[in-house]
């Protein structure tokens, strides 16, 4: 087990960040950190990496623990935070050789071209770090965090404000990562954690809602679904409404309905209506329940009046 999480508190003022959270994770596991804003997200992760003191509770990582092993866990965990805070006027050579040197990192050349190499950063490794785009800027704290080789990466919001390529890239190389570490990333992108973790946490109000592989998240949630259909013309919402599973139709146009379903997929009883009645389908889109509507449904609990 790479991080046991027992019962962390986190107090500041009057305001409980974090209320007795609990979790384990294993070795190789990419582990989303998912909640809304002011959850305690950022909270968990500086105190898993030593950067703040919980109220009250424990963290181990491979054993060691924040309090009394704290330098034991920093060689072990690599974090990159949701400001990645780097020197811009330092090249990347430069801040990655100064990093390792705080590592006291032997090898240091190899080491620091090994990593320009992982991260892509080749064709920009002799630039000052503040003539970067934001995406090269996340591939430098990547590399810092990556350079003393940890067992467990922690990343927050590490694709933030980035295009989609960059996007994309970055999250390739966090996948890619994973495959030899322990990887815990937050995010707001949905798409991204169905993209790239295998188990996803999510808090709200400081308290864990949900613990779970991001398969299973995603069929706990199964409800009706909603087919946008289109025929070559004009059907009677009566006939839609006499398909098998269609508990409700709602017209968009005399050819353009939204079908409620009382199962997520209804499409084989649509085409074969279709058939019957010599339909064309011109188009036909699924609402499935992915993470976004499940993340939803866990955090609005209790704030709807």
């Amino acid at each position: 087990m790479s991080i046991k999480v027992e019962k962390i508190t986190k107090i500041y003022g009057k305001q409980k960040a974090l209320d007795e959270i609990s979790f384990n994770v294993n070795a190789g596991e990419i582990v989303g950190l998912l909640g809304p804003n002011g959850a305690g997200k950022s909270t968990m992760m500086k105190i898993i990496t030593c950067f703040i003191p919980p109220t009250s509770g424990s963290v181990t990582v491979y054993g060691n623990n924040i309090f009394e092993q704290s330098l034991e866990v920093r060689k072990r965990v690599g974090y990159l935070p949701e400001n990645n805070p780097l020197y811009l006027d330092l090249y990347v050579k430069e801040y990655l050789d100064f990093v390792a040197g705080i590592y006291k990192i032997a090898n240091k050349k190899s080491r620091i071209e090994e990593m320009i190499e992982i991260t892509g950063l080749t064709i920009e490794q002799n630039k000052k770090i503040g003539a970067l785009s934001k995406g090269f800027r996340q591939r430098v704290g990547l590399a810092q965090a990556l350079i003393h080789n940890p067992d467990v990466l922690i990343l927050d919001e590490p694709t933030s404000g980035l295009d989609p390529n960059q996007l994309i890239d970055i999250r390739n190389l966090i996948k890619e990562i994973g495959r030899e570490k322990t990887v815990m990333l937050s995010t707001h992108i949905m798409q991204e954690v169905e993209a790239i973790c295998n188990r996803v946490i999510i808090i709200d109000k400081g308290k864990i809602v949900a613990d779970d592989t991001t398969e299973n998240l995603s069929s706990m949630a199964a409800k009706p679904g909603i087919i946008k259909i289109e025929f070559n013309k004009t059907v009677s919402i009566k006939k839609l409404e006499a398909i098998e599973g269609v508990t409700k139709v709602s017209a968009l146009s005399d050819k353009i309905f939204d079908l409620h379903t009382d199962k997520q997929d209804n499409r084989e009883q649509i085409f074969h209506f279709a058939v019957k009645n010599h339909l064309v389908v011109l188009s036909m889109q699924q609402s499935g329940t992915g993470m976004e509507e499940i993340f939803q449904q866990l955090t609005r609990k209790g704030t709807e009046s």
